[in-house]
């Protein structure tokens, strides 16, 4: 019988793989578009897990399983056992004799791992408080489509240390690109996860300065102050003061390449960590970048399931 393909982070996958999925997704994309709709998962389930609210995850999901002929069944841990003291292990031995794969989206990464662990079908990370792989498949598919192949490109993230900015991390080492972080010593990316990427030569750097994360990069990205998936910000005020030197804003764009493109994963707050001139400008693709969830996600379900 041949292993559960779990897609759970991009540390835990090697470049090939990541490459092929990313390659299918581009590939799926094209194929939507010019109507070339195979129902390839047809009759297959995916149970989705949410533990925290969401837009894109949670339609961008359910659709995609819908467009590959697949159906979905949404969850929450107040509709479910879980919610009342159910284990995850337990949880996850009965929904394998239901699913062909499940999704959670959850604050806790060790719970999603518990949730592979003792799963017998394939689980995909939707989000933890620690990464959010999904999100970085789209992202690197939106580069893509602008920009061209990502290896070799420079990437500048600016802001808070984030789950996201630990998947920019991971996705630079097996995607062979530079990435530029600038955000305040106290909101820094993981230690663990920075010692990862130069273990596995990863062209990472900690910046100082917005400007020097910026300089002739090719894609711009940053995210929330206040990141759905972290409990710091349900437990603590996050000192916006630290991070607005680190907003992105015309000037700052000007400074990367005049091609640069600009992400977001959204929600955006328009003032706080983007102004509405970049967010709303010429040079954001943070719709398109919304929509490669859908294809993105479809060559992660195909890989697991197929």
């Amino acid at each position: 019988m041949s292993a559960t393909k779990h897609f759970l982070d991009l540390d835990a996958l090697d470049a090939p793989t990541l490459r092929a999925i990313m390659d299918d997704a581009h590939a799926l994309k094209a194929a939507w578009k010019r109507g070339d709709r195979e129902p390839i998962l047809k009759h297959r389930v995916l149970a989705t897990i949410f533990e925290k609210p969401s837009t894109r995850t949670r339609v961008s999901f359910d659709l995609g399983m819908r467009q590959l002929g697949g159906e979905t069944i949404n969850l929450s841990p107040a509709d479910m056992q879980l919610g009342r003291g159910e284990t995850v292990g337990d949880t996850a031995g009965v929904l394998s004799r239901y699913v062909d794969a499940i999704m959670i989206r959850t604050v806790s990464h060790q719970r999603m791992l518990d949730l592979a662990d003792a799963g017998t079908v394939p689980v995909i990370n939707g989000l933890t408080d620690r990464t959010h792989p999904c999100q970085l498949m789209a992202d690197i598919q939106t580069v893509e489509e602008h920009r061209g192949p990502i290896a070799g490109k420079t990437i500048a993230w600016a802001g808070d240390g984030n789950n996201m900015a630990c998947s920019w991390i991971h996705a630079a080492v097996r995607f062979n690109f530079r990435l530029n972080i600038a955000c305040p010593e106290r909101y820094r990316p993981e230690q663990e996860v920075l010692e990862w990427a130069e273990q596995h030569q990863g062209d990472v750097h900690i910046v100082d300065t917005v400007e020097e994360a910026v300089t002739a990069a090719d894609c711009v990205v940053t995210d929330t102050w206040k990141s759905m998936s972290d409990e710091r910000a349900e437990s603590e005020a996050i000192e916006t003061n630290l991070l607005e030197p680190y907003r992105i804003d015309g000037r700052t764009m000007a400074m990367a390449d005049k091609d640069a493109i600009f992400l977001h994963c959204m929600p955006v707050y328009r003032g706080n960590e983007v102004t509405s001139e970049v967010a709303d400008g010429p040079q954001s693709v943070i719709f398109d970048e919304a929509e490669n969830r859908l294809h993105a996600q479809k060559a992660i379900l195909k890989w697991c399931l197929t």
